[in-house]
């Protein structure tokens, strides 16, 4: 299996453009890359699967155990002639002070040398430190070169290179230039989705332009070779392990999949199909009525961006806020908590949305909730992961949370089906609101051995005989 790991000294030193660079470059040499994102994220996966023409899986020390990081990693990579691994923050950065859910433990976990792509704004002879520091704080990270990042010119480069030629041994695999063309675009959530920018053609052109840079610039037969790629495309690989078994679905569940909405783990959309349910996507932008579904489920994106266009679908609007006055089971997870709000007010703009939740969005200037969540079950799900009693604390549930939005005017009776053990929810002490058959919340959930909330929800999808659509 040949596979790399980008990494970095520090968050925003330009990983993703590095990643998704190589990626479409060694995609162009008709190599089958497969990606994977260290942690909890929905953006940079969208730019990795974008470049590498197939879905990008996430890989995360809190919501999953080793073991299933390690089976993630083999099954996934078995048809890929590359695995690419994109870091978040620095190399050695985590939660916990010894490094055990760090990129350096993945690294060495899943054992993938590490090509630290280097930030080199405002720096020259202060790299070789840098990169020594590095070298040494953990001899059994296999870091296998550096690709200088956002350089100066040749002078600077220049710099850099006999910096590092004089006191490290670390092997320099290339450059890139700083270049405004080069960055991904930015807003308050970070890089702008790859979804939102689909239909304009932004995310190609950026993507063929990192491909070229990094085409130019970086040493391509020698990044293959530290993958560990034999000389000669090999065949593929033929999967020693057993297929998924083929489930014929017996419901169907409406997914929101537009410029708006695209915040979906592909682990997540897999077990839907794994547990019999097809998803039937639609566009909250365009289609004015709803699929003829039995559940729905509405994942996070960027709502407060196209408010107008949102609000001025009401047929939709109109067609889910019935649907869920029906009883119709539903799932929404951050952007799709706010859509189904009475109303969201975003940089003195207010525009009236589905209202089903009893509450108002404010998006901020600063973010709400931002980090790894710890949830328990109080009991009043629609779709518990077990019976419990609501006085009694149950398992923790691992989640994540990122969001600049917050809910005004809730009522005070409201029903919850999360207390919220770590992180902020909707109120710092709850999270996942209920309302008939709706579950709603700003946690972003993964499905995995802790949590499989795909198999909850399609079951209680399943078993909802209160609430059955006209097909």
């Amino acid at each position: 299996m040949a596979h790399l790991y980008i990494a970095a000294a520090h968050k925003s030193s330009g990983k993703t453009s590095v990643a998704v660079g190589l990626t479409a470059a060694l995609v162009k040499r008709g190599l089958v890359i497969q990606t994977f994102k260290k942690g909890p994220d929905y953006i940079d996966p969208l730019w990795l699967a974008r470049a590498a023409g197939n879905a990008c899986y996430n890989l995360d020390f809190f919501t999953q155990t080793r073991a299933e990081i390690e089976a993630s990693f083999a099954q996934k990579s078995l048809h890929a002639d590359i695995s690419i691994i994109e870091g978040n923050k620095g190399l050695f950065d985590g939660l916990d002070v010894e490094g055990s859910d760090s990129n350096a433990a993945l690294s060495k976990l899943l054992s993938v040398p590490v090509v630290l792509a280097i930030d080199t704004g405002g720096m020259t002879r202060g790299i070789a430190p840098l990169i020594r520091g590095y070298l040494d704080f953990d001899q059994e990270v296999d870091i296998r070169g550096v690709i200088l990042n956002k350089v100066g010119g040749s002078r600077h480069e220049s710099k850099l290179r006999a910096a590092l030629e004089r006191y490290t041994d670390i092997e320099v695999l290339g450059s890139i230039g700083r270049d405004v063309a080069l960055e991904i675009p930015e807003r308050h959530l970070g890089l702008i989705p790859a979804n939102e920018v689909d239909h304009t053609g932004i995310a190609d052109t950026m993507i063929t332009r990192l491909a070229k840079a990094v085409s130019s610039g970086v040493d391509l037969d020698r990044i293959i070779d530290i993958a560990g790629l034999p000389a000669g495309k090999p065949e593929p690989v033929a999967s020693s392990q057993p297929q998924s078994r083929t489930v014929q679905p017996d419901v169907r569940i409406a997914i929101a999949r537009d410029a708006a909405f695209g915040f979906y783990y592909p682990n997540d959309l897999e077990a839907f199909a794994a547990e019999g349910a097809e998803l039937l996507a639609f566009d909250t932008l365009n289609d004015t009525r709803l699929p003829q579904v039995d559940g729905l489920f509405i994942g996070g994106g960027f709502p407060e961006i196209y408010l107008k266009e949102l609000s001025a679908n009401q047929g939709l609007l109109k067609d889910i806020r019935q649907a869920l006055a029906a009883g119709m089971p539903a799932y929404a997870e951050c952007g799709g908590l706010m859509y189904l709000a009475r109303s969201i007010r975003w940089r003195g703009e207010k525009r009236n949305m589905v209202g089903v939740v009893p509450a108002d969005v404010i998006v901020g200037s600063r973010p709400q909730g931002r980090g790894y969540m710890v949830l328990e079950e109080t009991g009043k799900s629609p779709w518990p992961s077990s019976p419990c009693d609501p006085d009694t604390v149950t398992a923790h549930i691992p989640a994540h949370e990122f969001h600049y939005a917050r809910l005004e005017n809730l009522p005070d009776d409201a029903s919850y089906a999360y207390r919220v053990a770590r992180g902020l929810g909707i109120d710092g002490r709850h999270d996942g609101i209920v309302v008939a058959n709706l579950l709603a919340g700003f946690a972003h959930h993964s499905n995995t051995q802790a949590n499989p909330w795909v198999k909850h929800f399609v079951n209680f999808v399943r078993n909802s005989t209160n609430y059955k659509r006209a097909n």
